[in-house]
């Protein structure tokens, strides 16, 4: 593996987001948002407890944030959503150009190719799974070479990194969400809770919450929740502001990075987060990210603060 597929690896060990493989179980389910929606929901904003001392150290401390009134996308923003801004404007992704040799000083120019970070999972042998840089894995081919989302149009759009979620975002008519936004939209008004939903962990409850990883990670994942990688949007039960997958399936880019360094700001987990690993399936739960490099577990949504 070379030197930036390396980089690739270690920056990505958060866990994520997977190739649209479902088990039985899901295909049978009749509860996800079956065409998908362009629906947003008003949040009046307020103050409220942001960030944890239950978890991981970067959560804290537990202090009072306050947000204004903004909208924001009912679930994560979807292949046909992209799409659609893709064929109005032309837009190339990250992924699909030559990474900036500025940023990456470091590395040989001859490993500054265009592609993609890929989960690869094993789910028939239970061999488990591990990430590779692919080389031409982009939002229109999310394995790779070979690969389309003609079948895939209702799941998250991956491959995306924080500049392409933000030029969909403004042509869109939005941006994308502060991380004070994004986990006040993701606690649904429970003040203090560990979870979107309240107390209970992801698999506590008599069904599934949201699209985690049931096993040991990265070794067995039962896929109990009816998927072993990402699913459609909207498949698990909204929060209390009527938003989906909050929690799980992909992570989702907030609006924060560091102004003096190539990184960004990711939250919400992904399908690849285990009890025993990660557990970032928690609005104060966060993890840094580069700025210019895409993974197939990183979609985002859109907030839309002069709409209601």
């Amino acid at each position: 593996m070379g030197k930036y597929m390396a980089i690739a690896a270690s920056a990505l060990v958060a866990a994520g987001c997977g190739s649209g493989t479902e088990t039985p179980a899901a295909r049978a389910r009749a509860s996800c948002l079956a065409a998908g929606t362009d629906a947003r929901e008003a949040l009046p904003g307020g103050r409220f407890r942001m960030g944890s001392e239950d978890f991981y150290a970067e959560e804290g401390p537990v202090r009072d944030a306050e947000v204004g009134p903004f909208s924001i996308d009912a679930h994560e923003v979807t292949n046909r959503q992209f799409k659609a801004f893709v064929d109005a404007t032309g837009y190339i992704t990250v992924a699909e150009r030559n990474p900036d040799p500025a940023l990456h000083p470091d590395i040989p120019a001859s490993q500054l190719v265009p592609g993609s970070a890929v989960f690869v999972l094993t789910v028939a042998d239970q061999n488990g799974g591990f990430w590779r840089f692919e080389k031409g894995a982009t939002w229109r081919a999310p394995k790779g070479p070979g690969s389309a989302i003609d079948a895939l149009m209702n799941y998250p759009v991956v491959h995306v990194a924080y500049e392409d979620a933000l030029a969909y975002a403004r042509w869109a008519g939005g941006d994308l969400p502060t991380e004070a936004e994004w986990e006040f939209a993701a606690r649904g008004g429970l003040d203090g809770a560990p979870y979107a939903w309240g107390n209970e962990k992801p698999d506590d409850a008599p069904s599934p919450r949201a699209n985690t990883w049931q096993g040991i990670f990265p070794v067995i994942n039962s896929a109990a929740d009816g998927y072993a990688g990402a699913a459609p949007v909207g498949c698990y039960p909204p929060n209390a502001y009527g938003l989906y997958d909050m929690s799980g399936n992909v992570w989702e880019w907030v609006k924060d990075s560091a102004p003096d360094r190539n990184e960004g700001l990711i939250k919400g987990g992904s399908y690849l987060c285990a009890e025993n690993y990660c557990q970032r399936y928690r609005p104060a739960a966060r993890q840094p990210q580069e700025l210019d490099f895409s993974t197939n577990h990183i979609g985002f949504r859109v907030v839309y603060r002069d709409a209601g």
